[in-house]
């Protein structure tokens, strides 16, 4: 079991060090803001892509519809244009 590159005996010497300074009444109350803390983390994160997606789609679809909108017709140069007089 590897989380965040901690190992199995790296979290039960955490534990114990967390049950020693805050004590086993403190530790769920703690637990309980941390997950809190991680929710919300992961969905203002979610939110934040979510915006991010939209803004990347609405500016593909300006991209799409502004060639459409300003088509200019082909001209010949001047240069390469023929006068011909009868």
């Amino acid at each position: 079991m590897n989380i965040f590159g901690i190992g199995l005996p790296e979290m039960a010497v955490i534990l114990v060090l967390a049950l020693l300074i805050f004590g086993p009444k403190k530790l769920p109350e703690i637990g309980s803001s941390l997950g809190k803390a991680l929710k919300g983390f992961q969905q203002a994160s979610k939110e934040f892509e979510d915006e991010f997606k939209k803004e990347a789609q609405k500016l593909e679809e300006t991209a799409k519809i502004k060639p459409e909108n300003n088509s200019t017709v082909a001209s010949t140069p001047k240069e390469n244009s023929v006068n011909t007089l009868d």
